[in-house]
């Protein structure tokens, strides 16, 4: 039975989940609020398929901060969007990951989950680093920069 680790974190976004929910499901879009834009100015992007369906992949390879792999688009509807994420550098993993819009009185809740599986190697960083606190802030980071976008 495989054991996993589920790192989720939420902000209110003061606009419609269909608003909101192209920035999250286009790839191209996380260029404006990704957290971890900025890492490698040298980053290489390549984009494939119909930006913001399913099937739609986004690569990168940067620099040893940025490291590589593709993100995929797997499900999109209205209200949420899922992704596998699979690194290849600077160590392989494979997460899932799910939006998740829930729009009440003309603001949205959005929900960033990432769900990973415990491997050794995700064990042995897990001690030298804390992966909630560090992954954590990523997304908090991820997400009061994709409000910003969508409330300017």
């Amino acid at each position: 039975m495989t054991e996993y680790t589920t790192i989720e974190r939420s902000i209110v976004i003061r606009a419609s989940a269909d608003s909101i929910q192209p920035h999250v499901s286009d790839f191209n879009q996380w260029v404006a609020w990704s957290p971890w834009e900025g890492m490698d100015p040298d980053l290489t992007r390549t984009y494939s398929g119909v930006p913001g369906t399913v099937g739609a992949t986004y690569k990168w390879d940067g620099n040893r901060k940025a490291g590589a792999g593709t993100m995929t688009a797997t499900a999109i509807a209205p209200t949420s969007v899922d992704v596998d994420l699979a690194f290849t550098r600077p160590f392989k993993s494979t997460s899932a990951v799910h939006f998740d819009l829930t729009e009440r009185n003309g603001q949205t809740t959005i929900v960033w989950t990432m769900l990973s599986p415990k491997t050794l190697t995700s064990r042995a960083f897990g001690l030298l680093m804390n992966m909630e606190k560090m992954i954590g802030s990523d997304l908090e980071k991820g997400l009061a920069s994709l409000k910003k976008v969508v409330e300017s």
